[in-house]
């Protein structure tokens, strides 16, 4: 990714769907833009497709056809932030500033080829800086993008305006604030827990699995990119001054346990009959991810040289994971194939877990307690998730946030170990 000489007077100022979901929340943006902008700073805006625009694209694009065209839904999806990036350029005129709206390809972001799902190969902004340099407030479409070898449009998938504002940061060198309508990253989902507590720090590792397993205050890949390439993000509220969370390099807090996640919105898949043989899972999850399906928790077990595998996806890639099956059967075999829409994800993450044992233990026993079944379990260093019963999750989310007392500071040693 080209990166400019970092120039920290400049800030990537990016806005969600819920921050620019009607015409007075749209001028609102421009006055937060404006703002930054007479305080001397260089301004780029990117904001995403207004309220709940994108959906209602997928739902007509639905109607019109029953598997659309990945291209041209790209096509279709693009449409959404250019209407904000446009509405918000206008406002700011009225405020007495100068502004220009730039798409993606304009602002010049270009991606690989994957439809509805690219990811950023590398950023030239010198059309963005050449408009900073101007003395105007840049409004870049969010995400979207070019394909550097077809020159077709692109989308980045789910949340992608996050990335293309951290990849814009990066690019710039400049600092880098996420508004939407939270105020930062809390231990829970404060509106399961009422007393969840929101978080001054996070480092990037922690914030990379709360992402990965359900939080939604940041796009996963948002965060890869921003560690990469060492940008300081601040998440915080559109309609509030108060300060929200950095996420960064470390955690202010280190505390042993920093947050209990939740996803909803997964669907497992169990294949019995694969045949027992090196190279067989290889075989379906070559598949699956050919058609870029990211696999999350998975088990194999083997019985009488038969294998039974189990593995977790994102609720939006059941038919891309269903195509991938029907190719790798193509090479194992028949095999029987189920789906399970009735699960969830519980996750507990935090850094200090590597060096404190007991956490698994207290977080098992804990959900014992209140007689949740777990399904599945994963784990990394600093994560341990559990497939549950989806009507079990709020029951699951607010135990675990009791158990670990995340309503107060950061626990001592003892305190776990208790």
């Amino acid at each position: 990714m080209a990166r400019l000489e970092p120039a920290y007077d400049t800030v990537v100022m990016k806005f969600g769907g819920s921050s620019v979901a009607d015409a007075e929340l749209v001028k609102g943006v421009a006055r937060r833009l404006v703002a930054a902008k007479e305080r001397g700073l260089r301004v780029v805006g990117t904001v995403s497709a207004m309220g709940k625009t994108t959906d209602g694209l997928i739902a007509l694009a639905s109607e019109v056809s029953p598997a659309p065209n990945p291209r041209e839904m790209d096509m279709l999806l693009s449409t959404g932030e250019r209407i904000s990036c446009a509405l918000v350029a206008m406002a700011i005129y009225d405020l007495g500033h100068e502004a220009v709206s730039l798409t993606g390809s304009q602002a010049g972001i270009e991606t690989d080829g994957s439809h509805t799902k690219a990811k950023i190969q590398s950023i030239n902004p010198y059309r963005v800086v050449a408009a900073l340099d101007a003395s105007k407030i840049v409004l870049v479409a969010g995400f979207q993008g070019v394909s550097a070898s077809t020159k077709d449009v692109t989308t980045l998938g789910r949340g992608g305006t996050d990335a293309t504002a951290v990849a814009l940061a990066a690019a710039l060198g400049a600092a880098c604030e996420i508004y939407s309508d939270v105020p930062g990253v809390f231990t829970s989902d404060p509106r399961i827990v009422p007393d969840a507590r929101k978080l001054a720090r996070v480092s990037y590792e922690e914030m990379l699995e709360m992402s990965a397993s359900g939080a939604k205050v940041l796009m996963l890949r948002s965060v890869e990119l921003a560690r990469n390439h060492g940008v300081r993000i601040h998440a915080r509220s559109t309609f509030s001054d108060e300060p929200g969370t950095w996420i960064g390099e470390e955690g202010m807090e280190n505390a042993i346990i920093s947050s209990v996640t939740h996803n909803e919105k997964e669907v497992v898949f169990t294949l019995t009959g694969i045949p027992d043989r090196p190279g067989a899972a290889a075989t379906v999850f070559d598949a699956v991810a050919a058609e870029h399906v990211n696999v999350d928790t998975i088990i194999q077990n083997t019985v009488h040289q038969v294998a039974e595998l189990s593995f977790s996806v994102p609720s939006e890639d059941v038919l891309a994971t269903r195509r991938g099956i029907e190719q790798a059967i193509q090479t194992l075999g028949p095999m029987t194939v189920e789906e399970d829409h009735d699960l969830a994800k519980v996750s507990l993450i935090g850094a200090g877990m590597r060096s404190h044992p007991g956490i698994a233990a207290r977080m098992f026993r804990t959900l014992a307690d209140h007689e949740i079944n777990l399904r599945m379990i994963s784990t990394s260093p600093i994560k341990i998730s559990c497939m549950i019963a989806k009507s079990e999750i709020g029951t699951a989310v607010t135990a675990l946030h009791a158990a670990f007392q995340l309503d107060q500071e950061p626990l001592e040693e003892e305190a776990v170990r208790a």
